[in-house]
């Protein structure tokens, strides 16, 4: 997959967000792309994506199936995540099953989508992504907001996509993939995107910090499941 010249701006006369764009991808590549945040990562992803088509240049080679989850899933829709994924099966000729035990996902399949917690509807936009076995995977920060076990199954997840000559691209600022050989890393700095043969800096651990959260009583045991669901330490307050 090839991107050549690529430019991209939202509007016409707006200013351009990515210009001069030169990136290449083979089969079995993993690549990191790095930047501030409102750098033009997410920009990137979507046109490699096929979700946006640049302004000027050309993207060729993009392999027919193509998986992309969003960085924020759009879970305000009137289908719960059994409903939801079932359509998606049948639009893509694809089976979902298996990626519920491997994610997780048995509690959450009668859920509605609006009722999910982030990491939870996160989780429904991999397996849409993963489904149809991609030959490009597009992951838009895909650790944030998911529980432990799951964050430590992504990585095995990307290595198989890879094995099988699929191409994975991934937008993450906590660096979950670092410790995979060989990931390539492009930098998006001032609209110009660029390889780094740089070694990353060392990720580390925000520190924990404690929150009170008030819900009404009859909530608290669906509140505290989602909550350790997503791989918080949550406990219940001693209300005597």
């Amino acid at each position: 997959m090839r991107l050549v010249n690529v430019s991209y701006s939202y509007r016409r006369r707006a200013p351009t967000v990515l210009r001069g764009v030169e990136m290449a991808l083979a089969p079995g590549d993993v690549a990191e792309v790095v930047g501030a945040n409102g750098a033009g990562k997410s920009t990137l992803l979507r046109l490699m994506a096929g979700l946006a088509r640049p302004t000027a240049g050309t993207i060729s080679g993009r392999p027919a199936v193509v998986g992309f989850a969003p960085d924020r899933f759009p879970a305000e829709q009137p289908f719960t995540v059994t409903a939801y994924l079932t359509h998606q099966a049948r639009i893509r000729r694809a089976r979902f099953e298996p990626w519920i035990d491997r994610l997780g996902m048995a509690p959450l399949m009668n859920e509605r989508l609006r009722d999910l917690s982030k990491g939870s509807a996160h989780k429904v936009g991999l397996v849409q992504a993963l489904m149809a076995e991609p030959g490009l995977l597009v992951l838009d920060e895909p650790f944030a907001g998911l529980d432990a076990d799951t964050r430590a199954e992504l990585p095995a997840i990307v290595t198989e996509v890879a094995g099988r000559g699929g191409m994975v691209v991934v937008s993450d600022h906590q660096g979950g993939l670092r410790g995979l050989p060989s990931v390539r890393r492009w930098a998006v700095l001032d609209g110009e995107v660029k390889e780094s043969t740089a070694s990353p800096p060392p990720v580390t651990a925000a520190p924990p910090a404690d929150v009170v959260v008030t819900v009404p009583a009859d909530e608290v045991p669906a509140f505290m499941a989602r909550m350790r669901g997503d791989g918080y330490q949550a406990r219940e307050l001693d209300r005597a």
